[in-house]
């Protein structure tokens, strides 16, 4: 499996997906991006926009942003619950 997070430093969005991560034992590569919201091309060519956090789950095919969405992913695939998509709710 390889998921490549795709971070901020500083960011709080970032952070609890860091924790989801941590909290299902799960690695992971982080790229550590640029502050400057204009300068994440690096991001942009994997998701198509500069926001972060983005996860890219290799294994399934899968890249995502919005740290809601990519911790809805992460506890219906690997988290072992029973998740209905839309309806997990950040531990924020």
């Amino acid at each position: 499996m390889t998921l490549t997070l795709y971070r901020l430093e500083g960011c709080p969005f970032c952070e609890f997906v860091v924790d989801e991560l941590d909290d299902h034992g799960l690695e992971y590569d982080s790229v550590w991006v640029e502050g400057l919201h204009s300068k994440r091309n690096e991001v942009k060519k994997v998701s198509g926009q500069r926001q972060v956090p983005v996860l890219v789950d290799d294994e399934l095919g899968v890249t995502m942003h919005q740290s809601a969405r990519i911790m809805e992913h992460l506890r219906a695939t690997y988290g072992g619950e029973d998740v209905e998509p839309g309806t997990a709710e950040p531990s924020f």
